[in-house]
């Protein structure tokens, strides 16, 4: 098929990358020229595993190419794809205003018969909106269909070319066919249903793992009130196969584009039909004030923060990838310079997102060149991400290297510390008693 991919952020990119990987003749349409330009060269403007090598690949195939000239991109396809940015309003419901408007670009150059379809995360009843729009526009018939994705960044190839599953949703006998063939090749397997459904289906998929994250974070936050450890609670549920041991991890909350948008955005679409969504705000709650639990333990040890050094390891949402929206990291520094009215220290490292956070983050923090440079002489060392680089360090040797060998483990990537020099506190882990240090 031949498959135009209007946006090229994760999900536009990735997904027109792998639908080309799978033989299908791609164009990847953006009106941003810069990254365009970088496409062309077989550049990757995004940090994802994998993605860069496949560009290369199906580029010098043929069955992919880039462009900014959506009109044309829209006449020589048989599917139009729509992969636009849908971010947060301030009141938390969905801007749809990306996605209208390439649906009126759709609509202005649509030449035959085509499917659109919605890749972007959409409220439900979207279809029916990107359906008027482009029907105000021509005459020509189309199809609109509802083809969600669930990629995780850091590991989207893998998850797009080794799903557990596609959702296709459709009200013609015709857009069935055609997308069912044109995802034949995955090999994984195809659930049919109607648009709504499937509308629903990925807020549903991403506000329930968002719910058992919050829910293991309020049992970390439990257990160490009751002198229990939350890893080995997380075992004891993950091993009951209705629950299952996924996103059980408990830390200092979730981030990125996805579960704190999508958990709004389901919020947003029950009160448009007044239904009070009551549990999905409290995981909105939760995870708010999670990444605090950082600084209470800071506090615990240090009454007094002003003065001191800390490390913080680690500044994307998650490792693998460079996105720092909605990273608890960004959130932990700005705190920790507003309560001590900056008279604090702060020295980061990350592999791969340092450049990025430079734009959102006080000019007095010092951007390190590997973990030891970021400890060494800190009063304390702060894990935020767990960077297989971060992790695997030798960390008896790391903590020699510090002023004060203080270890806090936002995400209990690294075991309990058996050094009694080294005070080590995790999140929901046990431990028998917190020494102050002066």
């Amino acid at each position: 098929m031949k498959i135009t991919m209007i946006g090229t952020g994760y999900v536009g990119l990735t997904s027109g990358v792998c639908y080309s990987e799978m033989g299908h003749t791609v164009i990847c349409a953006d009106i941003d020229e810069e990254k365009i330009d970088q496409l062309k060269s077989n550049e990757c403007p995004i940090y994802e595993p994998g993605l860069k090598e496949l560009i290369i690949k199906n580029s010098s195939k043929g069955n992919l190419s880039f462009t900014t000239d959506i009109d044309e991109a829209v006449k020589l396809a048989d599917i139009v794809m729509i992969a636009v940015g849908t971010p947060s309003l301030p009141d938390g419901s969905v801007d749809m205003f990306y996605v209208e408007e390439v649906a009126r670009k759709i609509g202005k150059s649509i030449n035959n018969y085509k499917i659109i379809v919605n890749k972007s995360t959409v409220p439900v009843g979207s279809a029916d909106k990107v359906r008027h729009i482009i029907q105000s526009c021509t005459n020509i018939p189309f199809d609109v269909a509802s083809v969600p994705e669930f990629l995780r960044e850091g590991s989207a190839v893998n998850d797009i070319l080794n799903g557990e599953r596609i959702v296709i949703g459709v009200d013609s006998e015709n857009a069935k066919d055609v997308l069912i063939n044109t995802h034949a090749p995955f090999n994984i397997p195809i659930q049919v249903t109607d648009i709504r459904s499937a509308e629903l289906i990925k807020y549903a998929a991403n506000s329930f793992l968002a719910m058992k994250i919050s829910f293991i974070n309020e049992i970390a936050n439990l257990a160490e009130k009751v002198g229990a450890d939350v890893l080995e609670v997380a075992k004891g549920i993950g091993s009951d196969s209705r629950i299952g041991n996924k996103f059980l991890n408990a830390g200092i909350g979730f981030g990125g584009a996805c579960f704190p948008k999508d958990t709004l955005g389901l919020i947003s679409i029950a009160e448009q039909v007044g239904h009070d969504f009551a549990i999905m705000k409290e995981v909105v709650e939760v995870n708010k004030k999670q990444f605090y639990k950082v600084i209470e333990k800071l506090q615990s040890v240090y009454p007094k923060l002003s003065g001191k050094t800390v490390s913080i390891l680690g500044l994307s949402f998650k490792p693998n990838t460079n996105d720092l929206r909605e990273a608890p990291s960004i959130k932990i520094i700005n705190e920790l310079y507003n309560i001590t009215n900056g008279h604090i220290h702060i020295k980061v490292y990350d592999p791969i997102s340092m450049e990025e956070a430079s734009n959102q983050l006080p000019s007095s923090v010092d951007y390190c060149h590997s973990v030891k440079d970021a400890v060494r002489d800190t009063d304390v060392a702060v894990i935020v991400t767990e960077w297989k680089e971060i992790i695997e360090q030798d960390w008896n040797s790391l903590a020699s290297l510090m002023k004060k060998p203080v270890i806090i483990d936002g995400r209990n990537c690294l075991g309990l510390m058996h050094d009694e020099s080294v005070t080590y506190l995790g999140i929901g882990r046990k431990k028998d008693k917190v020494k102050i240090v002066n």
